[in-house]
């Protein structure tokens, strides 16, 4: 008789260890804007990103030989430049005042959201797994949260506001995405550099009137919230390029689970029964939609 070890292999792919380590690099960036949150102002955060990764981005696309190097449909990208911009600020404010589990959970509905905008704008077909992953979505946010109008003594701490600008950043993730898929032939890095280029000017009104100097320390986890962002692009896409995007995808769901230790271990951030349950209707229906739909959306951050 063959050995279990003999006759069973867990193989681990290239793309699904790509995209672990982006899993975790995202993590990393998230702990990271979390600490420089605890004094920085969240759309400051996101101006020094937007920098560090505008001269980035334009540098792949120089070296790429793109021309013309801002795109061709220029109207939507744009328009996924601004969604992309809004997005990412809702994001990083969530992540300074939720705990990271939340936050990331939260984020991490896009998918739900960008195939609703698709089917708004675009008139694209919702079938019954975007509806099961919709309806799992809104319970399981509805569990984390516990707003105190429908669960009364049990209701969370979580501030009411703070979970809904987690959701908006949801939301113009989603739109972001459903505007991506109307531009199949922009190159990838033309359009990733569109988010900095209109996060940058986006954000600088709200840090003219809010501006905090960055000591040397924030000045490093700045430095290292672009770094860790880079390197975790860098990974999920070479993942996305060489595994099946369902599975791919799914990998991408470790995130959660990365946020969670981290805030756990580093912010003593509890997670409670309800997160869990919660947690687990929402990814099982991302999980169906995934599974279902060959064509996944990826996520951005």
């Amino acid at each position: 008789m063959r050995s279990l070890s003999q006759t069973q292999t867990i193989r681990i792919t290239t793309g699904i260890r790509h995209m672990l380590v982006g899993a975790f690099w995202f993590s990393v960036m998230s702990v990271l804007v979390k600490l420089a949150g605890q004094r920085l102002p969240s759309m400051e955060i996101v101006f020094f990103r937007g920098v560090l990764t505008l001269g980035m981005s334009y540098a792949i696309v120089r070296r790429a030989g793109i021309v013309p190097v801002l795109g061709n449909n220029r109207r939507l990208l744009v328009q996924r430049g601004v969604l992309g911009a809004a997005a990412l600020a809702c994001f990083l404010f969530s992540l300074t005042h939720l705990p990271l589990a939340e936050s990331t959970l939260i984020q991490y509905m896009n998918p739900v959201f960008a195939i609703l905008v698709a089917h708004w704008w675009f008139r694209e077909r919702m079938g019954r797994a975007e509806w099961v992953a919709l309806a799992a979505s809104i319970t399981g946010v509805l569990l984390i949260t516990r707003p105190a109008l429908l669960f009364g003594g049990a209701a969370s701490d979580i501030e009411p506001m703070h979970a809904l600008i987690a959701l908006m950043g949801a939301a113009f993730s989603g739109s972001a995405y459903a505007t991506i898929r109307q531009m199949p032939a922009e190159r990838p890095e033309v359009v990733v550099l569109y988010l900095p280029l209109m996060s940058v000017p986006m954000s600088l009104p709200f840090i003219a009137s809010n501006w905090h100097a960055p000591t040397a320390a924030e000045w490093l986890l700045l430095v290292g919230i672009g770094i860790a962002t880079q390197l975790a692009q860098t990974s999920m896409t070479k993942g996305l390029q060489v595994e099946k995007t369902a599975r791919a995808t799914m990998t991408g769901y470790v995130q959660i689970i990365f946020a969670g230790a981290w805030g756990a271990i580093l912010f003593g951030e509890a997670i409670t029964g309800w997160t869990v349950v919660g947690a687990m209707i929402v990814l099982t229906g991302m999980l169906s939609l995934v599974m279902v739909r060959r064509e996944a959306v990826a996520i951005d951050e």
